[in-house]
């Protein structure tokens, strides 16, 4: 029998749902339908995958006390991993020749509401 995942570990994982949750809300709320919510590929996880037109959005939602945090929180190897699993993603879609993405940043703060950062990956060292 499977033992169950420690306290700590079930609290990380609702908190995770519910800032997904709120990031996809916020997104919706900006015109963005949701396509996937934990889309899971040989690479790694997309939290939220998003399209407004022509343009997808791939998205990771951190929940951290501050935007920096949440900022910082996301290293180089996570970007590559989300940068793989989006390669994925858009090779099956029928529409692939027409669509352009970008990789966002959703991030849930303390009584606050989400704030979305586009182009997240862009100019980071």
């Amino acid at each position: 029998m499977a033992e169950r995942p420690s306290a700590s570990r079930q609290k990380a994982y609702r908190r995770g749902h519910r800032g997904e949750w709120l990031a996809a809300a916020a997104l919706m709320l900006k015109g963005y339908r949701i396509l996937a919510r934990r889309h899971r590929t040989r690479f790694g996880e997309i939290d939220l995958i998003a399209r407004r037109g022509d343009l997808v959005v791939f998205v990771e939602v951190k929940a951290r006390r501050s935007l920096m945090e949440a900022m910082e929180a996301i290293g180089h190897e996570s970007e590559r991993r989300i940068e793989a699993a989006a390669d994925i993603w858009l090779s099956r879609q029928a529409d692939y020749g027409r669509l352009s993405m970008r990789f966002d940043m959703v991030a849930v703060l303390p009584w606050r509401w989400p704030v979305h950062v586009e182009n997240a990956f862009y100019g980071r060292n």
